[in-house]
């Protein structure tokens, strides 16, 4: 049984306890008004029984007096509803408007819970005017709670931002030293085997940091892009596959004009790690289809490969930092950041993206946009 919202509850509680003041009310004075004695009538007359005459005036006066009692039931009954139903009306609209700070409160909440991203929403702050009662008291305490919330996680990107920059540096010097023991000279066997695959771990490292960087940026952005300018995606689709290699993958390529407005070298990373992961998640003899065009909801980017079978329930998994689903070890390993960057990417542009595993294996992940 669906419960009545709590401005009815509440309209209805007003209307109740106006109905039962009004009832007790027209009762005190019901039973105030009979208790009164009613006057008698000695009425003279010449006849030769002046008595009956008296008793017959006295009666007539007891029944008006009873047409008298029951006019004030009936004329102040309806009276009485009369007036709750306006009491009524008028507590509706009181308890819509005591209501409204409190669907304010909410209205606020709800588009903070309904943000694509956990922390997308905490720059929203309720702002609430009036006098310092407890409804103003509740909206600046859930504002306060937004603003440290959204400093919290502000502070969590910046540091990985400034932590990934910093690393960069130690690598750097790592792999140039790594290059000139391996290069430089004639090192030994066991050496050259050392040193290359210290320089792979390296690399692994710079990919991780590099992406860190990215993923801090878009997620700076997701409040919007500020480097905004017109792209057609269709170019980038074209760039992208042109200086990727797809060795013996058979690629499958249906770039249509698809002009939105934002910032190109996001644009560009977004399609390289949807194209990256695509080939580096693959069988040995498969495919990669990628397409971009206009679309119901704007335009879009589609990135479509072969590959082991995902289950539909690991798929969502698939857009956190460093998951890599239940993928086989065939594959090159990756950082486990592709998705996530393009998640925060598309967001940052006002977009989206979704994934869907493929009956006979792989993935299908589609970026929409809204259009130029």
């Amino acid at each position: 049984m669906k419960r009545l919202t709590f401005r009815a509850r509440l309209t209805l509680v007003y209307g109740c306890l106006f109905l039962v003041a009004g009832l007790v009310m027209l009762a005190i004075t019901y039973v105030l008004v009979a208790d009164r004695q009613m006057p008698s009538f000695n009425v003279g007359y010449t006849s030769a029984n002046p008595g009956d005459a008296g008793t017959l005036v006295n009666q007539v006066s007891e029944s008006a007096w009873d047409v008298a009692l029951n006019a004030l039931l009936t004329r102040g009954g309806i009276a009485l509803a009369v007036v709750v139903v306006a009491a009524t009306a008028i507590g509706w609209l009181l308890a819509g408007r005591l209501l409204r700070p409190l669907d304010k409160i909410t209205d606020t909440a709800v588009r903070i819970a309904d943000a694509p991203a956990a922390d997308r929403g905490l720059h929203e702050r309720i702002g609430l005017t009036g006098p310092h009662d407890e409804v103003k008291r509740l909206a600046d305490a859930f504002d306060t709670m937004l603003e440290r919330l959204d400093h919290a996680f502000d502070g969590q990107r910046r540091f990985v931002a400034n932590a990934s920059h910093e690393l960069r540096t130690p690598l750097t010097v790592n792999r140039s030293l790594l290059e000139v023991a391996l290069y430089r000279g004639e090192p030994t066997p066991e050496l050259t085997q050392l040193g290359r695959t210290l320089l792979e771990v390296n690399t692994r490292h710079e990919q991780l940091l590099d992406g860190l960087l990215v993923l801090a940026r878009a997620e700076r952005s997701e409040g919007g892009v500020a480097d905004r300018s017109y792209v057609d995606l269709a170019d980038i689709v074209d760039h992208v596959v042109s200086v990727t290699p797809f060795g013996s993958l058979d690629l499958r390529l249906a770039a249509e004009e698809a002009a939105v407005t934002g910032n190109p070298p996001l644009l560009e990373r977004l399609v390289q790690n949807l194209v990256d992961n695509a080939i580096r998640y693959n069988l040995p003899d498969g495919f990669v289809a990628v397409s971009c065009g206009p679309s119901a909801a704007g335009v879009f980017v589609a990135v479509e490969n072969s590959g082991p079978v995902i289950p539909k329930y690991d798929v969502p998994a698939l857009f956190e930092p460093f998951h890599r689903g239940s993928r086989t070890a065939h594959q090159a390993p990756g950082a486990g950041l592709g998705l996530s960057i393009v998640q925060a990417i598309a967001r940052a542009h006002g977009g989206d993206v979704r994934a869907e595993s493929r009956t006979g294996g792989g993935l299908v992940v589609t970026v929409t946009l809204p259009p130029a």
